[in-house]
């Protein structure tokens, strides 16, 4: 049987482990361009969240690291900062930036739906956040990565127009992209 998409168990084969995920505990390894790594702690790895309607993640950021813009479709983000010192912010529908500085301890709401970004401010030490989720599964969708990988491809015309660049600009962002797949 299936609800949400996802496998439930019959009761009498529910475990503890079916609740359990060890893998926000640990820093991620941070291999990246943009300097941040996400681990998800959501229905994927935890099969007991299906219909619980919550989930979190780990970001781990390197010096100078940046969580580039993106938004969640299915889902309000709550970060709290366990380490270091981020410059974060969202955008609302009326293209009004509400930023914030946050230091360790401290906690910043991002609305559902709405474009937001975490930056490390430090550029010598690493930084870490926990992100709580009112989804099993929240969706990410990364501005840039969307408009530039896209499968069909968005036509170059409608980003030159959209975006107000050439053609050239069009295809070298494309490329830097191109080169991180896979």
């Amino acid at each position: 049987m299936h609800v949400n998409g996802f496998s439930c168990k019959p009761e009498s084969n529910i475990t503890a482990s079916d609740f359990f995920f060890a893998g926000i505990g640990k820093t991620a390894v941070v291999n990246n361009t943009v300097g941040s790594a996400v681990t998800g702690a959501n229905v994927e790895k935890i099969a007991g969240l299906n219909t619980l309607g919550v989930s979190l993640a780990r970001i781990d950021y390197a010096p100078g690291g940046l969580n580039p813009p993106h938004t969640h479709p299915r889902a309000t983000e709550v970060i709290f900062v366990l380490e270091g010192e981020l410059d974060v912010g969202f955008i609302t529908t009326a293209n009004k930036l509400f930023a914030k500085t946050v230091k360790k301890g401290e906690v910043f709401v991002f609305p559902r739906g709405l474009i937001h970004y975490q930056k490390n401010n430090d550029i010598a030490k690493p930084a870490s956040v926990i992100s709580a989720f009112n989804s099993q599964l929240p969706g990410t969708q990364s501005i840039a990565a969307t408009l530039f990988t896209a499968t069909p491809a968005i036509p170059d015309h409608v980003l030159t127009t959209a975006l107000q660049i050439g053609t050239k600009e069009v295809e070298k962002i494309k490329s830097k992209f191109a080169s991180k797949k896979g």
